[in-house]
């Protein structure tokens, strides 16, 4: 059986996602041809600084998601400050004030899981570091659907109850640091 190419990557983080993030979306190539959705988790009351930071530094374009926008290859997509990003069956975006899950809104577990239901096994999730357990639920969905399951090795993570947790959800995802992390997702856009 061959490894279904992957249609879309869904990543997550929350304590230490700026350094992550920084050492990981710079290095994916200019022609690199998947939608990359992000969860960081904000503080209601703050801007997502991180789009405008990595707009600067990546060779994609980066932006805030859009309700109802339709998801489009080569852009990394951030989650709104207060806003839940979910994937559509039909492939767009939806924002929603629906309750936090884990104390968080946006939650990672709700973008992974609408993703997998959306691109099953065409999906590649991504849990970075972080000091909660969001994430963990919805790379297990990630993982059941058949997608490829990666979580940020907890010894080079800031923070590590999240890499920790959902390695303990999905004990077959593949442990790796960020610069392998990194080498995987740039082939996906050479195979």
């Amino acid at each position: 059986m061959t490894e279904t190419s992957p249609g879309m990557v869904v990543i997550g983080a929350s304590a230490g996602a700026v350094q992550a993030l920084l050492a990981l979306l710079p290095q994916l190539p200019a022609g690199f041809p998947l939608p990359v959705l992000v969860v960081v988790h904000v503080p209601a009351d703050r801007d997502n600084v991180l789009v405008s930071l990595l707009q600067a530094k990546c060779r994609i374009a980066v932006k805030e998601a859009e309700d109802k926008e339709p998801v489009a290859g080569g852009v990394v997509y951030f989650a709104p400050s207060d806003y839940h990003l979910l994937v559509e069956g039909d492939l767009t975006l939806a924002l929603s004030t629906d309750e936090p899950i884990n104390y968080s809104r946006p939650a990672i577990d709700v973008l992974f899981e609408s993703a997998a239901d959306a691109c099953g096994e065409g999906l590649v999730g991504i849990i970075l570091t972080g000091a909660n357990h969001d994430g963990a639920a919805g790379l297990k969905a990630v993982a059941d659907a058949g997608g490829v399951a990666i979580v940020q090795d907890s010894k080079e993570a800031y923070a590590t109850a999240m890499p920790d947790a959902a390695r303990q959800a999905s004990p077959t995802a593949r442990v790796m640091n960020l610069d392998a992390i990194a080498s995987y997702l740039s082939s996906l856009g050479t195979a």
